[in-house]
């Protein structure tokens, strides 16, 4: 199982991100190129969508692919009331306690060839903070993920997937105020 919430932040924020993060968890960033393929399941394959995603990690002198099989999110009251999606998640290796992704999402007319990649929403990143989960300890991690969004929220909002916000109308002024504070160095 996994916890994940979603949100969008605009290209020009993302150092501030950065530096909000490193502060928060004394990490460095780790640049990634990732090529993914997402296979989703329509509504005629079942009740319940799914998808799975190849990642190839561009980085390695010889690619190397995760597998990672999404499967449907919890259901039912307890679900409805909670500001986290909780759903099934299967992955071919493993990696950190909470993940922030930020990606763009582009258009590719060759297999890997992100350097000729057009961008999709120009200006704007996809940012996905993820927690491994089980169903013993899926109300903590819930808990741990909401409480991190909060420190988050002046620069993105995050939600369920699927439930989109928009951008923060204060996160130009957060961003300013992390920048000039950080100088834009590691904190």
């Amino acid at each position: 199982m996994e916890c994940v919430v979603q949100g969008i932040i605009e290209t020009k924020h993302v150092e501030a991100l950065e530096i909000l993060l490193q502060g928060l968890s004394g990490v460095h960033r780790e640049s990634l190129r990732i090529h993914e393929l997402c296979l989703k399941s329509v509504p005629n394959l079942g009740l319940v969508s799914s998808e799975v995603r190849l990642l190839c990690d561009l980085e390695q002198p010889e690619p190397a692919w995760t597998v990672r099989h999404i499967g449907g999110a919890m259901r039912g009251a307890g679900a409805e009331q909670i500001s986290v999606l909780v759903r099934t998640m299967a992955e071919s290796k493993r990696g950190a306690q909470i993940t922030v992704t930020v990606s763009s999402i582009n258009k590719m007319l060759k297999l890997h060839a992100t350097d000729d990649a057009v961008p999709v929403t120009p200006g704007i990143q996809l940012v996905e903070v993820t927690a491994p989960a089980s169903s013993e300890n899926y109300t903590e991690v819930v808990a741990a993920v909401s409480s991190f969004c909060e420190y988050l929220a002046p620069l993105l909002h995050l939600s369920k997937p699927g439930v989109s916000t928009g951008v923060v109308p204060t996160a130009a002024a957060a961003a300013a105020s992390l920048m000039s504070d950080g100088g834009g160095t590691a904190l």
